[in-house]
């Protein structure tokens, strides 16, 4: 059970933050955007009560997940120290800050229920509602990595807590037009409301987005003291992947912004309501694999106070050098044998044919991604050269290219984890329930063969109002999320981080598909044909990094 433990913590933070964006980013949408006060003639209640009901959903959960995450801690140090770890844990910082937070922040999530949804006009109720939040966000300075520092704790706390917020009012915002545009598609609200709004936003939005510089980069310059530290630790390589994905998000808030200033101009209507919201949606996926990635950052030491752990730029950059696949597997007799060295406690040193059966692993795996993706991107192309006029995606087999994940599927089952059920020794529940990473493997596995079912019965389907298409980008979204947050072990080895270089870009190369095939479903021509050429070049790339895959051997 300690290997479920270890998993749902890594994903609760998550989860944590973005209940934290729908709560906090909702004050801040109906203070500084919304304004009921002003424009009561304007809104009608249906908006005015969807808004403060999913500030009073964030704020409920947000409490139960700081709950649950003190429940996990427990489970966590029963199962690794074998006893129950009170009365010690119940003294320590992590405890009593996390069950403040919880107390304030469910204070703050009744009276939005009780008081502030009855009485949603009044300017008075909304700063009180903002008042009651303040103590949680304080109290929630004490759960960062800041509290623990030795040099300028107070200050990188109250920078942590500044970033947080101004996160939270960016993200929290589009979780709010998300919503707005919801009840848009339902006739639920005014048209002219969503140009109106959105126009609003876009300027709360950018001082958001400067906040978050501003109170990021002093952090990450205490946390990280040098290029090495940046691109050869947990801790810097997470925070690339943030800068990354921040990177994504605001190219969707640029094409929005474009689109907000050339209906401003000429009054252009058709971007506003048939590109910005799927533009938006995109956005979503993206902001929130960001949410869980900053969750992930935070479980990791700042790069800083690992120096002996700290990669070099050359070794991380030599892990996707390109290299001959290898096609040769070691018997599973020889991957058995040397498994104690792999599992051991002190002085852990994988055999040569565990780490030839991991590489076997991935390079079969990039072949079987490269070659799909290959096909894939082919029924993009209208006209093919002379040459390829035999891959003509006119021709029926070409839109069968998903079955190659079914196929990835079966040979994972039986691959990722030899010394487990069904080839190796260890049970199937047990190995599964007791070892973070198998559980992960485990659901990869499933995801990947359940991936190809689902998108190939979605392509040869074509009912104009199937839902089917739409599982393809949620479950490559979630494959991403899978990635950026498989065992990030904090204290890891070098040769560990190693492996969770490659397993991070693929995460964002996973979310890179999951935006360009929502889009593709999405959009109108051309850009849904753009957007289904990136997916699937998206996907290329995620087999040409499992292609030239070699684990590290030191």
């Amino acid at each position: 059970m300690a290997g479920i433990a270890d998993f749902l913590d890594s994903l609760i933070g998550g989860l944590d933050l973005i209940c934290f964006c729908l709560a906090i980013g909702g004050l801040f949408w109906g203070l500084l955007v919304l304004r009921p006060w002003q424009h009561q003639a304007g809104y009608n209640a249906v908006l005015l009560q969807k808004t403060i009901l999913l500030i009073y959903k964030g704020a409920f959960w947000l409490a139960a997940a700081q709950f649950f995450k003190i429940i996990l801690k427990v489970w966590l140090m029963t199962a690794i120290l074998d006893r129950w770890p009170f009365p010690e844990f119940a003294s320590t910082t992590q405890f009593i800050g996390g069950i403040i937070r919880t107390l304030l922040t469910l204070g703050l999530a009744i009276y939005c229920q009780r008081v502030l949804a009855v009485n949603s006009c009044s300017k008075s109720h909304w700063l009180t509602a903002a008042a009651v939040a303040v103590p949680m966000l304080v109290s929630g300075a004490w759960l960062v990595h800041a509290a623990g520092r030795f040099e300028n704790t107070y200050t990188l706390m109250a920078l942590t807590v500044f970033h947080q917020l101004a996160a939270a009012a960016w993200i929290g915002g589009v979780f709010q037009l998300v919503n707005l545009w919801l009840l848009r598609q339902s006739q639920q609200v005014e048209t002219t409301l969503w140009p109106f709004l959105l126009s609003r936003f876009s300027h709360f939005g950018m001082v958001s987005v400067v906040m978050i510089l501003v109170t990021g980069l002093p952090i990450a310059l205490q946390y990280i003291d040098s290029w090495n530290g940046l691109i050869g630790t947990g801790y810097g390589n997470l925070l690339m992947v943030k800068i990354i994905l921040m990177s994504l998000a605001l190219g969707f808030a640029g094409l929005n912004r474009r689109a907000v200033l050339a209906y401003q101009a000429s009054g252009t209507y058709y971007p506003m309501h048939h590109r910005v919201p799927y533009y938006i949606e995109a956005e979503t996926f993206v902001l929130v694999t960001l949410l869980f990635t900053a969750a992930s950052l935070a479980s990791q030491p700042p790069a800083i106070d690992i120096p002996s752990l700290t990669a070099t730029w050359q070794e991380v950059l030599n892990t996707f050098a390109p290299q001959i696949p290898q096609i040769t597997s070691p018997s599973h007799t020889a991957l058995i044998a040397g498994e104690a060295g792999r599992v051991a406690i002190i002085g852990q040193v994988p055999s040569l044919a565990a780490t030839e059966w991991s590489n076997y692993n991935h390079n079969i795996a990039g072949i079987f991604l490269t070659t799909m993706s290959f096909f894939a991107m082919l029924s993009y192309i209208r006209q093919l050269p002379a040459p390829f006029a035999f891959l003509n995606p006119a021709i029926p087999y070409a839109r069968y290219w998903p079955l190659g994940f079914v196929g990835l599927g079966i040979f994972l089952f039986f691959r990722s984890d030899a010394e487990t059920w069904p080839l190796g020794p260890i049970g199937f529940w047990e190995s599964t329930f007791n070892n973070g990473e198998v559980l992960q493997h485990r659901i990869a596995t499933l995801l990947v063969f359940v991936l190809g079912l689902f998108e190939l019965s979605a392509r040869l389907t074509k009912k104009a109002d199937s839902k089917l298409p739409f599982v393809f980008p949620f479950l490559a979204a979630f494959g991403g999320l899978m990635l950026l947050t498989h065992s990030h072990v904090g204290f890891q080895a070098k040769s560990a981080f190693l492996i969770q270089v490659g397993h991070t870009t693929m995460g964002v190369f996973s979310l890179i598909l999951a935006c360009g095939r929502w889009l593709e479903l999405k959009l109108d021509k051309p850009g849904k044909e753009y957007a289904g050429f990136i997916s699937v070049a998206a996907l290329f790339q995620i087999g040409i990094i499992l292609m030239f895959y070699r684990e590290p051997l030191y």
